[in-house]
Parts: structure tokens; C-alpha cells; sequence
């Protein structure tokens, strides 16, 4: 996984997420279209190091990437299209993300190999050729004192690469399928990647796993680049996977300092609308599963996991809690105060994306944007959070509700909340990371083998502390945020928040 590496990949993203985000903040919109077409040049010129073999391909990359940094689709391969085209649509504050949310860029794209085996130079041409005695099909013969693999015959088992004493043979992975557990990447008819829309749950990891950089998610930094702009009352609510995201000694009171030097007029936790999760979360279960009128329930706050059981085993949607997600929860906490004031989701999910654009959601979520995004904003206002300190912190949720931010933290939330509430109750708790992983316990709950759980999901592998739109590798993430889960003033929320009526 690339994530926390700074990569040529990372720094291209940047730099179109920040010249985006420049154009967004300019009060003077009638040079937007000339603005766009001068960000390939500005990214791609002499001056700059040279990632691919020509510079005009980089161009044309980076112009894709401009479109869907300004939350367009890519441009058709079979028609003169224009870099602008559309862009009067995205020229607006309330534009919301119209799927599909994840693509290949055609023109980034490497055509790797779908899969197979192949034997390295690594090879020592062994006397036991062990490879030779595995392979149930006898694809494999010595070619010049080496072990070769006829791949007309090959069946792609494995066995051939387990037996061999040197690891000399190598299995052929494309990254981005490899990591999509819903088998979601497909080919086109050019053996280019391709999303299949259908299977896709839109939860990043293919992105984040390109080395070539060819998948990227739309964006709407410049719509609230745009809105920050113009004055109007912008309230942000900041997932708990934020602490070490933008340096690991960048504490909350500078991260909301910054905010609001950027534009925001407040800055919420929303953790808050996770401790409310956790409480009616923990009622929800004593109420249905203990009692037997459900099988189990399944939480619901991962739009990943959320998405695929309802694609992918939608006889168990009544098993999927109706209980609000953290974000939703936080935002009509806000706009229950702030009732013109526009939210911004800042997390690190790029699925939220798209769960904000439900009809159901879109009056209480006005923007989405991930961690990576977030850092390209300050970048083109040249903030530097380090010098930037709130009078307090965040004093709006418990552990509780921070602890949401890591696979396995929602159940364990919940458990403690029962316990605590309802000491008498016995909780069984299983939880899932990862979409291959998430389908294995579905599959079980369908077939009637964790009845009487509470089956936390995760579509990253890791948890939110993995997701797409994050920063920083998994392993640091959840060290520091776990910090700060026992670093919080108090465990759990009081059990009167689940009378809170936000629906």
C-alpha cells in the first residue's frame, strides 16, 4: 500500500488539488477557463521533473486530473472535447457529486497484466525443480537451464510459486484489482483498467493503490473553495481520524485555528455524531437482537460496507441499523443551530462522498472532502498550521466516539456502552475490515452463523484510519489515535443522548 509515502503520484494530486483550490478562492471568476487550461502547463513544463516519457502525455493526464478535481467527468477518448467543457455546471457552491465517483484515467493507465505466473531471473535452474513436480497441469518445462511456464497451460494455481526454495517465481498482479475486494476492475478493449460500476463501492483503495496514479475521485474543493470565498457561513464538522493527518505535532487547537483562518466559522467534532451513534446503537441492539425480533445487526456508519450488503445480499437490508452515521448526526446537530449555515464533511472515506449526495442527506451536507484535499487547501492559502492556535480545542465528543476512527472501534464503542447501560445484557461482538473480508461475514450472517451480533464493517483495511482521502501510514494513524482516545476527559456518552430527536 502506498499510502504515507510521498510519491511523485502524491505530489501531482497535490499540486492539481491546490491550483484548483487557488482558482476556487479567486473573487473574480471570468478568467476561469483560461485559469484551468494554464494548470497542465504551470504543473508540466521544462522546469519540472519528468515522470513520463513525453511531456505531452503528462499534460493530458494532468487536464484529466483538473476535471475531476473540479468534480467533471473525464472527457470521451472517441470526440474533441474540450478541457472546460461543463465547467459553467461546477461553477456553483451546491454541486454535488454525481457518480460514478471513482475512474480510470485512459491516458495514465499502464495495461497491466490481469494475473498469472512467471518465472524471474532469480531462477538457479535447481536440480530438484520442484516447480516442475507441483504443477498439476505440466505447464512448466527447463528452457536453457531454467524453469519456464507455458502459459497456454497454465491455471494460475500457485502451486509452482509455493514450491520454489528461491522465490523465483514471481505471481503477476494488477495493484489496483488486487486490492478491490469486490472484483470491481475490469478490462477494457485495450487491457486498460476499467471500474465496473455495478460491483463498485466506491471506497478508494484501487486509487490508492495505483502506481501509475490512473484512478482518481472527483473533488469539490473548488465549489467550497468558492463558497468560503463568498462569504457565506460555512460550518465544518472534522472526522476523528484527523490527528496526525497533517503532522504529528499539529495538535487540534492549531487544525482549528486553521480552519478558521481558511474561511470556516466553526469547527465541530464529529465524533459528536458518533457518541450519539454509539448510544443508539447500543439501544438498538438490546432492543432487537437481544430480544430476538433481529438476527443480528449490522452498523451502518462505513458507506463501503453499508453499500455492499445492500448490492451484494440485499435480503439483509432490515439487518443494516437505520441509526443515523456519525456525519449525518453532526451535521443536523449544526443546523439545528446554524439552520443557513452550509457543512462540510472533512474525513478521510472518499464513500462519503457519495453518501452525501443521497436525497435524504444532501439538505444536511452540503460538501465532502478528504484529509489530502483538506492539506491542498491550506497549501494554496499558504497556511502554516504550526503558526496558527485556538483558544480551545475540541471539546465536543468522548472516546467513545473518537475511537470510531479505527476497524473494530465502532463495536468496541457500542460493547462499552452496553456494558455500561445495560450491565445485565450479554453483547457478542464480531467486526470485519476490508470489502474481501466484509463479504466472508455476510456471507456467514447469511447463512445463520453470528446471530445474536453486532457485526462492525469496515470497507478499508484498517478502518477510517485507512481510508482513501488520508495522509499518513495506517500503523502511525492508529498509534496517534489511539492517543487521543485515552487522552479524552470522558470514556462514553451519557445515555441521554439517545433521546436526542435528529431524524
Amino acid at each position: 500500500m502506498l499510502r504515507g509515502i510521498d510519491t511523485p503520484v502524491r505530489y501531482i494530486r497535490n499540486r492539481v488539488f491546490t491550483e484548483v483550490a487557488k482558482i476556487g478562492f479567486k473573487e473574480d471568476t471570468t478568467s476561469l477557463k483560461d485559469d484551468m487550461e494554464m494548470i497542465p502547463y504551470k504543473i508540466v513544463n521544462d522546469d519540472t521533473e519528468k515522470y513520463r516519457e513525453s511531456t505531452y502525455r503528462s499534460r493530458a493526464i494532468v487536464r484529466e486530473r483538473v476535471r475531476l478535481a473540479m468534480g467533471l467527468s473525464l472527457r470521451p477518448e472517441d470526440q474533441p472535447t474540450p478541457l472546460t467543457a461543463g465547467v459553467e455546471a461546477s461553477n456553483i457552491s451546491e454541486k454535488y457529486y454525481e457518480p460514478p465517483l471513482m475512474q480510470v484515467i485512459p491516458s495514465a493507465c499502464d495495461a497491466c497484466q490481469e494475473g498469472g505466473y512467471e518465472v524471474s531471473n532469480m531462477c538457479r535452474g535447481c536440480l530438484a525443480h520442484p516447480c516442475m513436480q507441483v504443477c498439476p497441469k505440466e505447464a512448466i518445462s527447463m528452457v536453457d537451464g531454467k524453469s519456464y511456464i507455458d502459459q497456454s497451460k497454465c491455471i494460475k494455481c500457485g502451486k509452482c510459486k509455493s514450491a520454489c526454495p528461491y522465490d523465483a517465481i514471481a505471481k503477476k498482479e494488477r495493484p489496483c484489482a488486487a486490492a478491490c475486494g469486490v472484483n470491481a476492475i475490469v478490462s477494457d478493449k485495450h487491457g486498460r483498467a476499467y471500474i465496473d460500476s455495478d460491483k463498485c463501492v466506491s471506497c478508494g483503495m484501487c486509487m490508492v493503490n495505483c502506481p501509475f496514479g490512473a484512478i482518481s475521485d472527483k473533488s469539490q474543493i473548488f465549489q467550497l473553495a468558492h463558497a468560503l470565498t463568498d462569504g457565506e457561513e460555512v460550518i465544518a464538522e472534522i472526522a476523528p481520524a484527523f490527528v496526525g493527518q497533517f503532522g504529528e505535532k499539529i495538535t487540534p487547537r492549531n487544525i482549528k485555528a486553521a480552519l478558521q483562518e481558511l474561511g470556516f466559522s466553526e469547527v465541530y467534532e464529529v465524533a459528536l455524531g458518533a457518541d450519539i451513534g454509539a448510544i443508539a446503537e447500543a439501544h438498538h441492539y438490546v432492543d432487537k437482537v437481544v430480544t430476538g425480533e433481529l438476527p443480528f445487526l449490522l452498523t451502518s456508519c462505513c458507506p463501503s460496507w453499508a453499500m455492499l450488503a445492500k448490492k451484494y445480499f440485499p435480503e439483509m437490508i432490515d439487518q443494516i441499523s437505520q441509526e443515523l452515521t456519525p456525519m449525518v448526526a453532526t451535521a443536523r446537530t449544526i443546523k439545528q443551530e446554524h439552520a443557513d449555515a452550509k457543512v462540510v464533511f472533512i474525513g478521510p472515506c472518499a464513500a462519503k462522498k457519495l453518501e452525501a449526495s443521497r436525497r435524504t442527506v444532501r439538505s444536511d451536507v452540503d460538501f465532502v472532502i478528504t484529509y489530502e484535499e483538506l492539506q491542498a487547501m491550506f497549501d494554496a492559502k499558504n497556511i502554516d498550521m504550526t503558526k496558527y492556535e485556538a483558544e480551545s480545542s475540541f471539546h465536543d465528543a468522548t472516546g467513545a466516539g473518537r475511537r470510531y476512527g479505527y476497524a473494530g472501534g465502532v463495536a468496541e464503542s457500542i460493547e462499552k456502552c452496553i456494558n455500561e447501560y445495560y450491565p445485565d445484557v450479554q453483547v457478542n461482538i464480531e467486526h470485519a475490515e476490508g470489502l474481501a473480508e466484509c463479504k466472508k461475514t455476510l456471507a456467514l450472517a447469511k447463512a445463520g452463523k453470528m446471530n445474536g451480533c453486532l457485526i462492525e464493517g469496515m470497507g478499508c483495511p484498517g478502518g477510517c484510519i485507512a481510508g482513501a482521502g488520508t495522509n499518513i501510514p495506517v500503523a502511525k494513524a492508529k498509534k496517534l489515535l489511539n492517543t487521543y482516545v485515552n487522552n479524552s476527559s470522558t470514556p462514553i456518552p451519557s445515555k441521554e443522548l439517545e433521546k436526542i430527536e435528529l431524524k
